[in-house]
């Protein structure tokens, strides 16, 4: 079997049983990558379940334990730790500011301010990072102050206010869920649609009746009667969702993004400290060597170990722990801290943007697609 085969069957295995494998204690995610075999990684394709904490079989109960395959996939294991929203304490950086250092709406700890970014439509220069960075976890507003250095670092307003929150994705927490209403099928034998007749024939009648007038009063115009189609009719899209063995949705989120307008464009720098200026994007690949700076562990680098990740990070909010599921992420192995989210992760070889990086672990860092940022925000490198 090919190893785009392999994959692509191991997506199908995740997109079938992910949801059960969420339900188990002490997994937090769901994704694919190589199995990993004494140690060493393998080029094996497997489904991956990430867990807090690798635990021995007879710690689990029957229900909690990890199958070792899944139509017809391999199944393994990674240990990740306890993944959250990334914030924690740098310096101040005048007058010209680089992406990669300390950055935050005025009521958070701080966070990373990743890379400067045109908007596609008004060709504006924004900041981009993440919400819980700029937007302090979707509790801000358009307009609301951001600070370099972040508050943490020693931050305050008004002297350290950069740029105001521009726009941000609204962040959907797990505890959100909302009943789905069950799916009707249509009859077998649908009667036939009459057309409405007496209110039709009201309007009709009152169109008559204005022509008439028109007409005696020389007018050349007309009354005409105008009938709504579905392709006029305005409707909302449905928010993702991941639909529970209870008949719940749980809202699923594809990034952790906002944008921020800076006072002064001319303050900042389209270099990445230690990285330079972005010549372009690409999608990350199982085994990429990727890099990033941030503004707690500075520069590292590591592996892409896994893709097609589901997993239910941990927010601290004002109102409280709250957690929020995401799908289609990307996993490398350790190499940010908290205070690091907001970084623009980078491909170690051609300098081009891969992932905005938002959550993490001391064993695990997660960022989203590039591709899906710029789309989601509309704006480009």
């Amino acid at each position: 079997m090919s190893s785009e085969m392999s994959t692509e069957q191991a997506f199908q295995a995740q997109a079938l049983h992910q949801d059960e494998l969420l339900d188990k204690q002490n997994v937090v995610g769901v994704a694919v990558g190589f199995k990993e075999q004494k140690g060493e990684t393998s080029g094996e394709v497997a489904v991956v379940v990430l867990v807090e904490e690798k635990k021995p079989l007879a710690a689990l109960s029957a229900q909690d334990v990890i199958p070792p395959e899944l139509n017809g996939m391999r199944t393994d294991v990674y240990e990740v730790g306890y993944l959250r929203a990334q914030q924690s304490p740098k310096e101040r950086f005048r007058p010209v500011i680089p992406g990669g250092v300390s950055i935050g709406h005025y009521k958070i700890t701080a966070g990373t301010l990743g890379v400067m970014v045109k908007d596609r439509v008004t060709g504006a220069s924004l900041i981009l990072s993440n919400n819980h960075v700029l937007a302090n976890s979707n509790d801000a507003a358009p307009g609301d102050s951001i600070l370099q250095p972040a508050p943490m670092d020693g931050g305050m307003q008004p002297g350290d206010v950069v740029a105001k929150l521009e726009r941000f994705v609204r962040l959907r927490y797990t505890d959100e869920t909302v009943e789905v209403p069950p799916v009707v099928p249509p009859p077998v034998n649908p009667p036939p649609v009459t057309p409405p007749t007496q209110s039709c024939d009201i309007v009709a009648l009152i169109v008559a009746v204005a022509n008439a007038l028109a007409a005696l009063l020389g007018s050349q115009q007309r009354v005409t009667t105008t009938t709504l189609t579905a392709a006029q009719s305005v409707s909302t899209m449905p928010m993702p969702t991941t639909l529970t063995a209870s008949g719940l949705a749980v809202p699923e989120n594809r990034l952790d993004a906002a944008l921020a307008r800076p006072v002064d464009p001319a303050m900042f720098s389209n270099d990445i400290r230690q990285i330079g200026a972005i010549s372009g994007t690409k999608d990350a690949t199982l085994g990429m060597r990727v890099r990033k700076y941030g503004r707690t562990t500075e520069y590292t680098e590591n592996n892409v170990t896994l893709i097609n990740a589901t997993v239910n990070i941990a927010y601290n909010t004002v109102a409280g722990q709250k957690t929020a599921r995401f799908v289609g992420q990307t996993i490398t192995g350790a190499m940010s801290q908290g205070g690091d989210s907001g970084s623009l992760i980078v491909d170690a070889v051609e300098n081009k943007a891969v992932g905005l990086l938002f959550a993490g672990s001391n064993l695990a860092t997660i960022f989203t697609p590039i591709s899906v940022v710029l789309n989601e925000l509309n704006i480009s490198i």
